[in-house]
């Protein structure tokens, strides 16, 4: 049973509407958005070179994605305005401005690397013109952004999120020694060296990265605009237990989705490719032409697909993220739910970072420097942001009686703490 709507809440017409929503609200499509094209070639790469042995971290990582998750989407949902808007109203503005431009950088470096892999999976189905490809799904996704409307458009990233169960499929159509894979999730055999300390920095820096913030926080937002019923917790707050409530299932049910079919993907690059001896993979299209002759046309194909189906979710949330956020920041009207005249700024932020992801390709983008360069980006911008969201958090001057709670915030704290030491790592281990 779903929690119970609050009182002063009007009631939902259909019953089952709750139920759906608590599961495929603004959590699925920020957790299965993390397993994008850039996401699938780290952790591609991660299991062909290492096997089963990295599929632990993803254990432990679900709990870490599961704090800072919950809490951005309870800023959204309790103040009724997204992370950078918060810092806008509460922090200096050079701080602002600073977290922003490295989640432009990040975002657009990334929005580059997916455009290039999506192009390079429909290559490999269909050979033809690599940079009509890109072309293709640059247009496609922003056309969609800017004139479907908000409802409509998330219903069909709702679905999108469906095209991830093609790596489910794929674990099941090769062969999986499931028993060593178990012994692996719970006694792992660690490696201390410098290549596989940087195979953890990329894992935990590919799963928790700041665009996932912004975006899930934001579309709180746009979710209590969009219903009509429901207002900001801090003017409603007879709302609270339920949407606080749904915001925890919605949030655990997308992060289990994201990091499980992170897990799938490794897993079956390491009982493919990591068992033959190939174990250096570049790009997410080089592992599924590496998949064809070792596991079948059939899986081949599946893992194909699921890149272009991801990319295709994960585009419009790394452009949307950053039109939220420089939006926020510059106090624009933001939102998808907007028409493009009413937020001509927001559209262009989206317009300018698919336009420049997708020439980031004509100029000869290097995917696996795209990818490095995102990752250290990421990783860098990730500190700040969550220790700033983890300041707001616990402020009652940002959050009235709705500050999270200690269980919440230690493990938030704790998040922060893998994800500082995930940056020493990543420049202490620079030159291996």
């Amino acid at each position: 049973m779903g929690p119970t709507p609050p009182e002063d809440a009007p009631p939902f017409k259909l019953p089952l509407r709750p139920r759906l929503r608590d599961v495929m609200g603004p959590g699925l499509i920020t957790g299965a958005s993390d397993d994008d094209p850039s996401g699938i070639a780290t952790y591609s790469q991660v299991g062909a070179e290492f096997g089963y042995s990295v599929g632990w971290t993803l254990l432990i990582t679900y709990p870490l994605m599961c704090a800072i998750q919950q809490i951005s989407a309870t800023i959204g949902r309790v103040t009724g305005i997204g992370l950078a808007g918060n810092l806008r109203n509460h922090y200096p503005r050079t701080l602002l401005y600073g977290v922003v431009a490295v989640l432009l950088v990040a975002n657009t470096i990334n929005l580059g690397a997916d455009l290039g892999a999506m192009a390079a999976a429909l290559n490999l189905l269909v050979p033809g013109p690599m940079l009509a490809y890109v072309s293709f799904f640059a247009v496609s996704s922003l056309l969609m952004e800017v004139f479907v409307r908000y409802s409509r458009y998330v219903f069909i990233l709702r679905w999108l999120t469906l095209s991830l169960f093609a790596y489910v499929a794929t674990v099941f159509v090769v062969h999986v020694p499931w028993g060593q894979v178990g012994i692996d999730l719970v006694w792992p055999r660690i490696q201390f060296t410098g290549a596989y300390a940087t195979a953890l920095v990329a894992v935990l820096g590919t799963t928790i990265s700041p665009y996932l913030f912004f975006w899930q926080a934001s579309q709180e937002v746009e979710d209590e605009k969009e219903d009509g019923r429901t207002r900001p917790l801090t003017q409603a707050p007879g709302q609270a237990g339920y949407e606080l409530a749904r915001i925890r299932l919605d949030t655990y049910v997308g992060m289990a989705f994201s990091n499980l079919i992170a897990l799938f993907i490794v897993t079956t690059t390491a009982a493919t490719l990591h068992v033959h001896g190939i174990t250096n993979i570049e790009t997410s299209a080089q592992a599924a032409q590496a998949l064809r002759p070792l596991a079948g046309e059939f899986a081949y194909l599946l893992f194909s697909m699921g890149i272009i189906g991801t990319g295709l979710l994960a585009v419009p949330v790394l452009s949307g993220s950053a039109a939220y956020a420089l939006g926020e920041a510059f106090g624009w009207p933001v939102g998808l739910g907007l028409k493009p005249r009413r937020a001509v700024g927001f559209y262009a932020v989206i317009g300018v970072a698919t336009l420049v992801g997708a020439l980031l390709n004509v100029i000869g983008l290097d995917p696996v420097k795209a990818l490095f360069w995102s990752a250290v980006v990421n990783g860098v911008a990730a500190v700040p942001v969550m220790a700033m969201t983890m300041l707001m958090a616990s402020r009652r001057a940002v959050m009235g009686d709705f500050t999270i709670g200690p269980v919440l915030k230690a493990v938030g704290w704790l998040a922060t703490g893998f994800m500082l030491l995930a940056a020493v790592a990543m420049f202490a281990t620079w030159g291996d």
